[in-house]
């Protein structure tokens, strides 16, 4: 239920004031919230490390660190709580050590899982939570969870959310207050499509070094190692596609091909920062400063950083939508044809910038339309996909909802008939 807008120091005070009692001095309470405010770190890589370091030093004693992930050698160039000695073990734990180690007095607890497997009450416990992802589906996930967890008759229920991304040179810092700011869903649509290349090109004339790199991992891998799937995370099938992509790139006389540009492409990421990392997670921590010790108005509520302009920032208020699936109030409206085929509509689906569905599931109030996981169902409702709307009985203004295994929310749209 969302919270009238009221004073979130005063929500945050209250919240803290379920653990102790803090005392009267201004100066002193900063102190004691800034020690009592229990902070819920989501993830442990090149953000979430200096993050975790960003709070010890500035005096948060009680943290909680949640990552799956275990350490790589790849990460030690800008993941400094790691060492060598560390591959292999969960970034959690290791990170949670290291700076418990430097930090006297600092409590940290460590979880190895991921997110999804958490309840509720587990994330009722904190003050304040901090992302640090590299995952899309992990942050709507985690703002979805939190935003529902909003209770008007309990203020400790509101837990504000603070979000960090960085990509190359450029980054991002943003506090999400539930039900109050706009949340990670409301801004969705501003996410940079996925880079395609025409399979005429990388097959026949390619240009680029991308267009080698795609072209070792598309069409080659399959021809050369039939049923064998790229690993993306794997050194030694990254490393084959390197050496034949650099093969093809010699042929063509085209130069650039680096590890790290094969791994961008492959996995569709642009390489991680150092610089940009320590940039967005001090952006972050002073946030959760202010909002822990109303020493500062806190950020409304969208920083961008573009390192690749210089130190160049630029801070805006993002407004909520008020047909976000997660926070807002009314249905998303979909225009389509009554003649469309419900096939039609699940491609929109996992078209449209704003939705960016994987694996829809679509419902009606006549019952499910299209399952498309897991495969029995799948198979089961395949047909519908070749009916048209009109065909299958749905009208002008029917709402249909829609979930997909990576959402925590039921998406409803109201269709709207050209």
């Amino acid at each position: 239920m969302p919270v009238e807008r009221r004073s979130v120091d005063t929500l945050l005070a209250r919240a803290c004031a379920h653990s102790a009692l803090g005392p009267h001095d201004p100066a002193t309470s900063r102190a004691f919230l800034r020690e009592q405010c229990r902070v819920l770190v989501v993830g442990a890589g090149g953000l979430g490390c200096e993050i975790l370091a960003n709070l010890a030093m500035m005096g948060f004693g009680h943290m909680d660190v949640i990552d799956m992930d275990t350490i790589d050698v790849s990460n030690l160039n800008r993941q400094f709580l790691f060492r060598e000695c560390d591959i292999g073990q969960p970034k959690s734990t290791t990170a949670a050590a290291f700076v418990q180690k430097r930090v006297p007095g600092v409590h940290i607890t460590p979880h190895v899982c991921r997110i999804q497997d958490k309840d509720e009450a587990f994330y009722m416990q904190f003050h304040l939570v901090i992302c640090g992802l590299d995952s899309v589906e992990a942050r709507r996930w985690i703002n979805a969870t939190l935003v529902h967890m909003v209770d008007e008759d309990r203020p400790e229920s509101l837990k504000p959310l603070i979000d960090g991304g960085t990509e190359g040179l450029k980054g991002q810092a943003r506090v999400i207050l539930p039900t109050i700011t706009s949340c990670y869903e409301c801004s969705l649509d501003m996410l940079p499509k996925r880079t395609v290349y025409p399979v005429c090109t990388i097959a026949n004339t390619p240009r680029l070094p991308e267009h080698c790199i795609e072209w070792a991992s598309v069409l080659e891998w399959p021809r050369v190692r039939p049923g064998e799937k790229l690993d993306t995370d794997d050194p030694e099938h990254i490393q084959w596609v390197m050496d034949t992509a650099r093969a093809r790139a010699q042929s063509f006389h085209i130069d650039g091909i680096t590890w790290s540009l094969t791994q961008g492409v492959i996995k569709n990421i642009i390489p991680a920062v150092a610089s940009t990392n320590a940039v967005i997670a001090a952006a972050c921590t002073q946030e959760a400063f202010k909002i822990a010790t109303s020493t500062a108005p806190y950020l409304n509520n969208y920083m961008m950083y573009a390192g690749n302009e210089g130190m160049y920032t630029y801070t805006f208020d993002y407004a909520r939508r008020s047909d976000c699936p997660v926070c807002g109030s009314s249905s998303r409206l979909l225009e389509i044809r009554s003649t469309d085929t419900l096939e039609r509509l699940v491609e929109l689906l996992r078209e449209l910038p704003d939705i960016q569905c994987k694996r829809p599931t679509v419902s009606s109030d006549q019952g499910p339309l299209y399952y498309a996981a897991p495969p029995a169902l799948e198979e089961a409702t395949r047909h519908n996909l070749e009916q048209t709307l009109a065909q299958l009985g749905l009208h002008d203004k029917d709402v249909l909802s829609v979930t997909d295994p990576q959402w925590s929310f039921a998406l409803q749209i109201e269709l709207a008939f050209l």
